[in-house]
């Protein structure tokens, strides 16, 4: 079995600012990122929010089948941050940042220009197990707060730090960068964003790939404190 980079046996708050164990402070990220959500989510009400549509969504059908590609996002965020946790700190480090830069300019957009889409379904044409999920997804992820695409954006992110990999073989960056056009293309189609939505997560994430690969003092930080 592979060596972590780090032996997170040895872990103690304490220690969380030595050098080995610094990255761990970039999991609060999330904290503060799932509190904007809430807040978001629950503070903003639906008739303050601008309407997110083009002529392009009226083309894209419903299909329940790219279900399995929305949620493959999550096996694929959760999948290559823990990997990366555990064998490569810097790339770790690197999406990340990637993830928090993407996050802080879709909260933003979300509290000073508050987005609704209103394209799905009000029913289903087929009853299954891929339409059940569905409507269990739309009754606890509200259609406000979608421009930029965060589902776009983090796959923008982790296709990029597979990339970025000199150990990443050819092939594995081709599925990876495949697996960022597919999610990305799905979210349309099961009606959880426009595409107006998926336009808008691509200059988000050149500014995060910029910040995170660029001559930048966090690509600094990155490359300074690379795997122990």
């Amino acid at each position: 079995m592979r060596k972590p980079a780090v032996d997170y046996r040895e872990f103690r708050l304490s220690r969380l600012n030595e050098p080995r164990f610094a990255h761990v402070k970039l999991l609060a990220g999330w904290v503060v990122y799932f509190a904007l959500y809430f807040l978001t989510e629950n503070l903003i009400p639906a008739a303050r929010c601008h309407v997110i549509h083009c002529a392009l969504d009226d083309l894209i059908p419903f299909r329940e089948g790219f279900l399995v590609l929305y949620c493959y996002w999550y096996v694929l965020l959760a999948g290559s941050l823990l990997y990366f946790f555990l064998y490569d700190i810097r790339s770790f480090k690197r999406l990340q940042i990637y993830i928090m830069i993407t996050q802080a300019v879709a909260m933003l957009a979300y509290i000073f220009y508050p987005s609704i889409q209103l394209m799905r379904p009000e029913s289903f044409e087929r009853d299954n197990a891929l339409t059940r999920l569905m409507g269990f997804i739309y009754a606890f992820d509200t259609p406000t707060g979608v421009c930029p695409s965060l589902h776009v954006a983090y796959s923008l992110g982790i296709a990029s730090v597979w990339c970025h990999r000199r150990e990443s073989s050819g092939v594995w960056k081709g599925f990876m960068v495949l697996s960022a056009a597919l999610i990305s293309i799905s979210t349309a189609f099961v009606k959880q964003h426009s595409v107006v939505d998926i336009c808008a997560a691509l200059p988000v994430g050149l500014l995060a790939e910029v910040q995170v690969f660029g001559k930048t003092r966090l690509h600094s930080w990155i490359e300074g404190g690379a795997n122990p």
